[in-house]
This record gives structure tokens, C-alpha cells and sequence, in this order.
């Protein structure tokens, strides 16, 4: 029986913002967990198609579950889970069942990149006969983040073409095509009272009900058997021909295995997960399960997802496909998930894209492939129309002060990257002039600059006003934000991660060595964890050890203490350029940050970097357990900060 990691979580993305995904021990933990869930405008209009099935292998008499449901009030039925022998997740998941007498059963799920199409295979180990495998799909057709309830609006109705079936649960709604080399008999069922402990654990509704249509039938003793689920439309209609599920099955194996032996390294294949179409171009989903693209996340995920792993063409692409979207200086932080206008409701998204674009021009350089006029030409652009709307002023008090800082901020209105927000109340609201929010203004200054000298005098004004009025000598640190709420001349100077900005994580580097030092020094010693950077300092007022409870608890503790992987990166980029950037510095950099951050790769969600985790030890993985930016910043460190074959910019 397989004991170890039983809840972490496996994801099979299909590059369009739909994907499947579920748990080691098979027993889904959340709502979002499912065999099939699309997009039908990718990558929004996510739709839970296929959220499970139950499976099961007749043979002497006897019936061997080879899945397991979590129900009401907390009842585990069948025992399949018990019956996991071993649990692999590469090349995709693949679960071994150990039955009666020796008998195994080999169970595999991959997802057609490409296509919301979900390839589910068994196989028998042994020469046993007799064995009759039993799938049962357990379908719902409801927006991802919402829940299922019995209702006599399903329909229940199976059409037959040849070796497919097709359901049609709801108008509106994606048909769900099934084919199989199975025999397939109409036995519709409710299946009840569904429990998923994580929404529970998270104070979210937590129950539903799923219906089943009918059941699938195969003589596994025969050969392997194969379904193949898929969203009714055009792209499947576009990937499954006329050949059997078998022939049909294999294909698609053989494709899908190809093209994923092409990743350099199992990371590389994991960052392609968050690469996925919007419109006739390409985003960054921020994480699965529940974001989908948001401007700030893709900015900062980008540099590691794609300059550090090569992907110049995709940032590119990328970042054209945003230099559009610049408004009255902003670029949106979030595209609403049903349609409507985007969000402009950021301070900082637009001057992280300032430095996306500078990494990725300077990386196309090193690449010897500099990009095509036009393309410099947008670029230029979008970065002047940003720098003059913030230098203009533009909304929620967005404008250039008269010491060369940016000032920013309203009441109710959350704008920099710690954005919790219950009700009308904004946790950390940080009103003022904050201090990663500056670093990041005076790296975009110094940027625009390479491009007009209209920038160069704001720069310098700048720096020095930043220097002066930010370092705490008293403290040792710098303050996290200068006139708070607008009040001149005073200051907020919490113990936060946001200053470490000022000397790692961006191109320009703000301070003279020997503040720079203190600054990381100090970091390190209060809010370095084995999994990133705390949001807040354990002995400051209103610090949280644990990310838990409600909506409300948690959300109040999001910023509050609570620890962030993606910090890790501009933490360590300065940890290693205090101490001159040497081979020494990164070797021992790897080891002492690096390395703690991959060993819990296979605990939370396999493969990939989670959103947050406790502040205090263990240091639980908490939120989203597949985050773009928490990935894209290790890779950054891992394959440009890191590396021994080049030196890190003092």
C-alpha cells in the first residue's frame, strides 16, 4: 500500500488553460480536481467536464476497486486506494494496483497538449484471464469554480457513433465525447454527497454530486484498455480521426511521449504547463488550479519560464501580445474570467513588464537574434507611454513626486503585489510610496533611458531620494513604505521582503556595498525559510504563523507572515552579488537556497513550486499548488543566476 505523499497533487496541462488533475492517492481533494476540464476561451471559460470515475476489475467472483471517493461526513468507499502499489509521474501518472494472487493493474492519464483530450489506459501484468475492468465516468459540465447538485436538468441521453459516445449534460455546456474499445451500456446514476476536505479545510462549500451516465466494460485480459475523453468541438474533432481508440490511443501515446522526451530537463516540462493561447497569441496562466493569466504574475514568471529556459520566441510573442493593452500608463493586472474589461488595478504590473522587455531584449542580443524593428519599435513605445502616464499621474493617484519617487494609492484599493482585500478592507494597503514599487520605478527610468535621455534627470533625482529616504540606519534595513497614506516625511517601517528589490531581482541595483550587505544580511536572518521569503518578520504586530481556516483567515494572514517561493529569487540574485558574484558565492548559494526549495518538489504539487507556505516550521506548502512565478523564479535561479559559466551583475 502506497503511504508516502498520498494527497499531493499531479497536473496534466493541455496549453490552452484546461488540464486534469487530482491527487496520488486517486480521492479528489478539490473542487477543481477532474479528468476533463477545458477552456472554452482559452484560457478562461473553464468547464469541469469529467470530474472522475469509479473503476473497478471483476474476476473470480469477486469485484477489486481500483478507485476511491471521499463522501459525507468523511467516509472513504471503495478501498482502490488501498490497493496502490507505487505511484509514478513521469512521464505522466501512472499508478500500479496489486490485486488477488499477485495480479497487478497498470493505470495511466496523460492529456493531449494542444486539445482538451484526456487519454485514461489499463493494463494487465500477468497472464491471468477473466478479468472484466468496469469505468464508470462521473460527469458534472459546471463552471470550475463552482459545484454540481443532483437536478432533473441533466441529461442523461447517449448518442453512439461507431466506438464513441457523446453526452450532452447541459445546453451551453462542451459535450463530452468518449471513445473506447470497451463495450459501453447506458446505466444512468446519481452519485451523491461527494466530500472534498481541502475546500473544507479552506471554509468553502464542500460537497456534490456527480452523475454517471453509464458504464464502460473491457476484457482487460485481452488488451490494454483505452478511453479517450474529450470536449466536444472543433479541436477534438480536429485530433481524433476514424481509427480505433485503440490505434487512436497509441498515437496519441506516441506523440504526447515525443514531444515531452524534447524538454531539456523535467522543470523545462513543467514550465510548459503555464504557456498556453489567448486569442490568436500566447499568456502565462499564473497557477492551476484556480488563476488563470494575470499581468504582474506573467511579467515576473516569464524571465525564468522562458528567457532562462530559452523560449525567446514565446516571451516575445508574449510580451507583443501585452504592449497592446497599455492604458493611460497601466497595463491590466487580470483579464475577468468570464469576458468584461481588464483590470487596470496595479501599480507595478506596468514597470514589471518595463523589465521583462529589457531582459528580453537583452537576451535576444546574447542569442545573436536582435529582434525585428517594428517589434523594437512597440516595445520602445509601450515603455515610453508607460513611463510618461506614470510621470503624468494617471489612476488611483498614480504620479511622479516632486523628490522623484512614485507615489501611489487610495483608500479600498489594493495596488502592489501584497493585494489581500476582504470586503472594503485591504489588508496591506501600503498607500504611499513603497519600496519594491520604487525600485521597480527606478529600474524602469533607467531602462527608458537606454532609449531617451528625457528619463535620465527623473533617474537621478531618483536614486538619491531613494538612498536618503529609505535606509532605516537605526534599524539596519530599509523602511517598507515612505510617506504612508501621503503623509510627508514620515514612515512605515514594518520588516518586510519587499526591499530586497533594491539590491536583487532587478537589473539595477540601488545601493552603495556596504548598505546592500546589511540589507541581505538582515533579510536572511528574519525571513529565509526552506521555501522562500515570509511576508512578514515573526517579531513584528500582526504576524501569522499558518495560512488557514476561512476565506476571511486566511486572506488576513496571505501577507501577513506567510512565506512566497518567489521571493527566493531576488533574495538569493542579491545574496550573490553582496559577495561580488563569484563561483564560490553561487555554489554556495545553490546549495544553502536552491536545493532546500527542489527537495519539496514531490510533496505539494509534483514537479512544480507552490504558491505559499506557513511561516512558521514545517513550513506546510500551502495555496495554489502549481504557481508560475514560484517555478519561474527557481528556473531563474537555477539556469541564469546560478549557473558557474558566467558572472552575476554587482
Amino acid at each position: 500500500m502506497l503511504t508516502e505523499n498520498r494527497f499531493a497533487e499531479w497536473l496534466e496541462a493541455d496549453g490552452l488553460g484546461g488540464f486534469a488533475s487530482g491527487t496520488v492517492s486517486g480521492i479528489r481533494t478539490r473542487r477543481y480536481h477532474a479528468l476533463l476540464l477545458a477552456a472554452t476561451t482559452p484560457p478562461a471559460g473553464r468547464f469541469v467536464l469529467v470530474n472522475g470515475i469509479e473503476a473497478w476489475v471483476e474476476w473470480r467472483g469477486e469485484r477489486f476497486a481500483l478507485s476511491s471517493q471521499r463522501y459525507t461526513p468523511d467516509v472513504i468507499h471503495p478501498d482502490g486506494n488501498e490497493r496502490i502499489e507505487s505511484f509514478e509521474a513521469e512521464p505522466w501518472p501512472r499508478w500500479r494496483f496489486r490485486l488477488a494472487d499477485g495480479v497487478r493493474v497498470e493505470q495511466e492519464v496523460f492529456v493531449k497538449h494542444g486539445a482538451p483530450i484526456s487519454v485514461l489506459t489499463w493494463r494487465l501484468w500477468g497472464r491471468e484471464t477473466g478479468l472484466v475492468l468496469c469505468v464508470r465516468p462521473l460527469l458534472s459540465g459546471r463552471d470550475y469554480h463552482s459545484l454540481h447538485h443532483e437536478n432533473p436538468a441533466f441529461a442523461f441521453a447517449t448518442e453512439r457513433l461507431g466506438q464513441r459516445v457523446v453526452w450532452r449534460p447541459y445546453t451551453g455546456v462542451p459535450g463530452v465525447v468518449a471513445l473506447s474499445n470497451g463495450q459501453y451500456a447506458s446505466e444512468p446514476e446519481w452519485y451523491r454527497n461527494f466530500l472534498y476536505a481541502v475546500e473544507r479545510a479552506r471554509g468553502l462549500d464542500d460537497s456534490e454530486d456527480l452523475a454517471s451516465p453509464g458504464v464502460f466494460r473491457f476484457d482487460l485480459s485481452h488488451e490494454e484498455a483505452v478511453l479517450i475523453l474529450a470536449a466536444d468541438g472543433k479541436q477534438a474533432e480536429a485530433e481524433l480521426d476514424d481509427r480505433t481508440a485503440s490505434e487512436q490511443g497509441a498515437r496519441l501515446r506516441d506523440a504526447e511521449r515525443t514531444r515531452r522526451a524534447g524538454f531539456v530537463s523535467r522543470l523545462h516540462r513543467s514550465a510548459d504547463a503555464y504557456l498556453v493561447k489567448r486569442n490568436t497569441g500566447t499568456t502565462i496562466v499564473a497557477g492551476y488550479p484556480w488563476f488563470t493569466d494575470w499581468g504582474r504574475d506573467t511579467f515576473i514568471a516569464l524571465r525564468g519560464l522562458c528567457l532562462a529556459t530559452g523560449r525567446l520566441d514565446d516571451a516575445r510573442a508574449i510580451l507583443l501580445e501585452w504592449a497592446t493593452t497599455v492604458s493611460e500608463g497601466m497595463l491590466p493586472n487580470r483579464f475577468p474570467d468570464q469576458g468584461g474589461e481588464p483590470e487596470y488595478n496595479a501599480v507595478d504590473a506596468s514597470l514589471w513588464f518595463v523589465v521583462a522587455v529589457h531582459e528580453l531584449l537583452r537576451a535576444m542580443r546574447a542569442a545573436k537574434r536582435p529582434l525585428a524593428p517594428d517589434d523594437v519599435r512597440t516595445f520602445c513605445e509601450a515603455i515610453d507611454a508607460i513611463l510618461s502616464g506614470y510621470a503624468g499621474g494617471t489612476r488611483y493617484g498614480i504620479r511622479v513626486d516632486v523628490d522623484g519617487l512614485l507615489a501611489a494609492g487610495e483608500p479600498g484599493v489594493q495596488l502592489t503585489w501584497m493585494d489581500a482585500k476582504i470586503g472594503d478592507w485591504v489588508v496591506t494597503p501600503r498607500i504611499g510610496k513603497p519600496v519594491e514599487v520604487e525600485a521597480l520605478w527606478l529600474n524602469a527610468l533607467r531602462i527608458g533611458g537606454y532609449h531617451s535621455e528625457r528619463w535620465a534627470e527623473l533617474f537621478a533625482r531618483g536614486c538619491e531620494s531613494f538612498r536618503t529616504r529609505f535606509w532605516n540606519e537605526a534599524s539596519g534595513y530599509l523602511n517598507d513604505v515612505v510617506d504612508p497614506y501621503h503623509q510627508a516625511g514620515t514612515v512605515d517601517p514594518t520588516f518586510r521582503p519587499n526591499q530586497i528589490f533594491a539590491v536583487g531581482g532587478l537589473p539595477c541595483g540601488l545601493l552603495s556595498p556596504p548598505v546592500a550587505r546589511r540589507v541581505v544580511d538582515a533579510v536572511e536572518a528574519r525571513l529565509v525559510t526552506p521555501l522562500g521569503l515570509r511576508s512578514l518578520a515573526p517579531s513584528e504586530p500582526g504576524y501569522r504563523a499558518r495560512y488557514d481556516g476561512g476565506p476571511r483567515e486566511r486572506d488576513s494572514a496571505y501577507h501577513q507572515g506567510t512565506v512566497w517561493p518567489w521571493l527566493l529569487g531576488a533574495f538569493v540574485e542579491a545574496w550573490v552579488r553582496v559577495r561580488g558574484g563569484t563561483l564560490d558565492a553561487r555554489r554556495a548559494a545553490r546549495a544553502r537556497f536552491l536545493a532546500p526549495l527542489y527537495a519539496h518538489l514531490e510533496e505539494y504539487g509534483i514537479g512544480h513550486t507552490a504558491e505559499i507556505a506557513d511561516g512558521d516550521p514545517p513550513h506546510a506548502q500551502r495555496g495554489c499548488p502549481f504557481q508560475a512565478w514560484s517555478l519561474g523564479e527557481a528556473l531563474r535561479l537555477d539556469l541564469t543566476v546560478l549557473t558557474e559559466d558566467r558572472e552575476v551583475a554587482r
